[in-house]
């Protein structure tokens, strides 16, 4: 099911779509949606430590209680937004484990979420920028 028919989409409507789509592991993410989310959760995660440390003092562990609480509720959509854009590259979600490689496996998986699109369908779905879709 394609939820991202738009080829216009903004900042807000990529970042809503992630959170619509927090458990959904099937069909395909644009690199705009991934990219926009991604950008979104650094800077709500900058704001909430720029606040916890304001609200609680730099040495304080609780300033570290609101970044990780935000982190526990972004787990599962932004590891479902990385796993549709596995998808739009034309490669399985199981290679977002290349994580799990230090340094190289984390600079591979960055290469393959900058790539563009798959032109046209693949089997996780329809392009989702409408490219080559019949």
């Amino acid at each position: 099911m394609n939820y991202n028919v738009s080829n216009d989409m903004g900042f807000m409507e990529a970042v809503q779509s992630c959170f619509s789509q927090y458990a959904n592991f099937n069909g395909r993410a644009r690199r705009k949606e991934y990219w926009c989310f991604f950008a979104f959760n650094v800077l709500v995660q900058s704001i909430l430590t720029f606040i916890g440390g304001m609200i609680f003092g730099q040495d304080s562990s609780y300033a570290s209680i609101l970044t990780g609480i935000y982190s526990l509720v972004i787990f599962i959509p932004g590891l479902a937004v990385a796993w549709r854009r596995l998808h739009d590259t034309g490669r399985s979600g199981f290679y977002y484990l290349f994580n799990l490689i230090p340094l190289v496996g984390q600079i591979i998986l960055i290469v393959f979420l900058c790539q563009d699109s798959m032109p046209g369908e693949n089997m996780y779905g329809e392009n989702p920028k409408g490219i080559g879709n019949y």
